[in-house]
């Protein structure tokens, strides 16, 4: 609260106001407060008036889906003293207890529901994608005939208990999702378990669109086979022949839309989404992405501890549709980052319910070859550090924190919001004069070009001199701010008494003194 007195609780008023207050720079404190924060927090500010002055409240709902982080760091009050919740594992465990995580919606058992519920094409698949598991944890290979017999003679309830489907023979949620008939998605309602694919094209028009329900295990490979995936050609360094490679790595986009199924908020009663654009493949799903951040993933390198479907996950890895060791985003940045395309973008936001969204885009087109081949070959760069670089290429804010990595390691330049490759960079990647045209000239030369129009010319508009200078202005700068530099080139030669202004100021006519 604020405009009440501690300890007395008298109201003494404030000035205070939430829906005005910014923070660095221009951004709203409110919005600020919803990006700094993750899962995003849910609290609303209120006012009242009061005889001794206004007073403000400050309402902060109970996280629902994990503990709330703020900048990636979550935090626990011990007595008065602010501390990190990761220095008191126990706390931390009871608060994820409390939020409901061993509460798995995946796993509750289907009442009414039975074998002949699921679908028996999608059984005979997961019987073999199941083989293919259990062979691939063998490390004797003696052993592997054996498997194979026995997983052909398993009736379909031993098969669907040892792949922790079905839990002593009953049908989970997890069992229907996976492999129930299209007929019995009832036994899921309110739940909306659809993947919708939808095809846009280069103005975002909406082309051939599709639902496809349950079984997702056969489901997820019907998208698949929607989504175009033609060849380009590029220039692998050090030869004159184009190689051929598909737009989309067939591992990150099968990866991409398992994880929309494994981490689906099924409770909210949304679909999982895949938009196919001319350059890219959006993928999208609702529920609040648990772990810290992309980032946090990529450094720590390691999975999270807490799942929202812990059961249907165990399914999907033994059936072989996702990572078994929780590195499935881990390995889609580096299979990117191998075939030098661009890094996943991961977007974190809310429907217009409301609701959390989670998504991922997969982008098809080829970077720039000598900056990617330099860049994303070189053995000491951290995949984080790619990240960074590969967000600078996408033209992405970057934080504070990152400038300070990139900067620290001489691989860009430039003043915020206008970074670039810097000349170390440049120089690895055959980019000098692309490196020379973002940076920039010196003041000098653009004052000495405006002296000598005005030599020749006598006189000059601000227009004719915005199409002298404009064209020779490097290219990070956007066309506001390459205006802006104009100005303040005139401006400066003219309180050096090299030009003088003539004429009104909405027409002005510029001379030599």
């Amino acid at each position: 609260m604020w405009g009440v007195e501690d300890g007395t609780h008298e109201v003494i008023g404030t000035s205070f106001n939430p829906f005005t207050r910014t923070v660095g720079g221009n951004q709203k404190l409110i919005m600020w407060l919803q990006q700094m924060t993750s899962p995003r927090a849910d609290f609303s500010f209120h006012e009242c008036s009061h005889p001794q002055g206004n007073v403000v409240l400050l309402e902060i709902h109970p996280a629902r889906s994990a503990p709330i982080a703020f900048q990636h760091t979550r935090f626990i009050r011990i007595d008065s003293h602010k501390t990190k919740l990761s220095e008191h594992p126990d706390k931390e465990a009871r608060l994820w207890a409390m939020l409901g995580h061993k509460e798995d919606w995946s796993g509750e058992l289907v009442a009414g529901a039975t074998v002949n519920d699921l679908d028996p094409e999608a059984v005979d698949a997961a019987r073999k994608r199941f083989t293919e598991y259990l062979i691939k944890c063998e490390p004797d290979t003696a052993r592997h005939e054996q498997i194979r017999r026995d997983a052909a003679d398993w009736d379909v309830p031993t098969l669907l208990n040892k792949a922790r489907i079905t839990k002593q023979g009953f049908i989970t949620r997890s069992a229907l999702l996976l492999l129930g008939r299209d007929e019995a998605a009832h036994f899921l309602s309110p739940a909306d378990v659809k993947i919708t694919w939808i095809l846009r094209d280069d103005k975002n028009g909406t082309g051939p669109s599709q639902h496809f329900g349950i079984p997702l295990f056969l489901s997820t490979q019907k998208v698949f086979s929607r989504i175009r995936n033609e060849m380009t050609e590029y220039m692998p360094d050090g030869t004159l022949f184009p190689t051929p490679v598909p737009w989309y790595d067939a591992w990150v986009i099968r990866e991409a839309l398992h994880n929309c199924v494994a981490h689906q908020d099924y409770q909210l009663g949304g679909k999982i989404n895949v938009v196919e654009h001319p350059d890219r493949v959006v993928f999208s799903n609702l529920g609040q992405f648990i772990p810290l951040s992309v980032e946090w993933m990529l450094i720590n390198q390691s999975p999270p501890e807490h799942y929202r479907n812990q059961w249907l996950i165990d399914g999907m890895i033994r059936l072989r549709m996702i990572d078994q060791v929780g590195s499935g985003i881990r390995r889609m940045f580096e299979v990117q980052r191998a075939r030098f395309f661009p890094l996943p973008d991961y977007t974190f936001g809310a429907t217009e319910q409301g609701y959390p969204r989670v998504e991922a885009t997969i982008t098809r087109q080829v970077l720039d070859v000598n900056y990617t081949q330099i860049l994303m070959k070189r053995p000491d760069l951290t995949l984080f550090q790619v990240m960074l670089l590969d967000k600078l290429q996408k033209r992405r804010p970057l934080t504070k924190e990152d400038v300070h990595e990139l900067k620290s390691l001489k691989l860009i330049e430039g003043r915020s919001p206008n970074y670039f490759i810097s000349a170390k960079v440049a120089d690895w990647a055959g980019q000098k004069a692309r490196y020379i045209h973002n940076r920039g000239l010196d003041d000098s030369h653009y004052q000495k070009l405006i002296l000598e129009y005005l030599q020749k010319y006598h006189q000059a508009t601000r227009q004719e001199l915005d199409d002298l200078i404009l064209p020779k202005l490097p290219d990070v700068l956007d066309q506001k701010q390459k205006l802006n530099k104009i100005r303040n080139l005139l401006q400066a030669m003219r309180r050096d008494v090299l030009i003088e202004r003539t004429g009104p100021k909405t027409t002005p006519i510029w001379k030599l003194c």
